[in-house]
């Protein structure tokens, strides 16, 4: 096997592996007020924000060049967060929306190799392209932060709170699943083009996948 090649065992490990990353998602995006808490809940929850892509990169990928990637951009991630959360500034925001945008570009390539390098649908396919969708959801979450700290007021909310990472986590999942509940709305222009192309890829990471997953089935009968 060369270093560029997916990794792929039995049918076990494989799902271990794809469904751990998916329940990984999950639950850190239930845990987010944990960020937020006492002493040790910033170092917690930025410790499994850290890992989650890293061990998922070394597990699905024998390439070399995306293992560091993910090594450097987790760890990138990780010193940001404890920064922004101990000692909290402009600097220290732009540092984790930065390296969180990297490193969720890492696990999305990763995730896509993945996927469609396969050639027949199997569990962990069905379970790695889950994750990714995850992953769409919560990269764009950090974009919409990005913007927020350019431009301030970009988001507005319905309540007239400040929007939050919570909040824009929120948002974005409601874009990209195309609800638009509207009770967070983009009002600069690269909030509105970004929604928009959020709301894009949701439509047509769907029926892509869908195309491909039919396809292979077919092929493989």
């Amino acid at each position: 096997m060369s270093s560029g090649q997916t990794r792929r065992e039995g049918p076990g490990a494989e799902v271990l592996k794809t469904g751990g990353l998916l329940a990984a998602l999950v639950i850190h995006n239930l845990i987010y007020p944990l960020s937020t808490q006492g002493v040790i809940g910033p170092f917690v929850f930025y410790a499994i924000y850290a890992a989650m892509f890293v061990i998922a990169t070394w597990l699905l990928t024998g390439n070399a060049a995306l293992r560091w990637a993910a090594a450097a951009t987790g760890a990138a991630v990780f010193t940001a967060g404890l920064f922004n959360s101990y000692a909290p500034s402009r600097l220290t925001a732009l540092a984790v929306y930065i390296t969180s945008i990297a490193y969720h570009g890492v696990i999305m390539v990763v995730l896509t190799w993945y996927i469609f390098a396969a050639r027949q649908v199997f569990t962990e396919i069905i379970l790695a392209a889950a994750s990714l969708y995850l992953v769409i959801g919560s990269a764009f979450a950090a974009i919409f932060a990005l913007i927020a700290w350019l431009e301030p007021g970009a988001f507005s909310s319905g309540s007239g709170a400040e929007v939050d990472w919570q909040q824009l986590l929120y948002f974005s999942y409601i874009t990209l699943t195309s609800l638009g509940y509207g009770d967070i709305l983009p009002v600069s222009f690269y909030a509105q083009a970004f929604a928009a192309f959020e709301a894009i890829i949701g439509v047509l990471y769907t029926v892509i996948l869908l195309s491909r997953l039919v396809g292979m089935h077919t092929a493989a009968r």
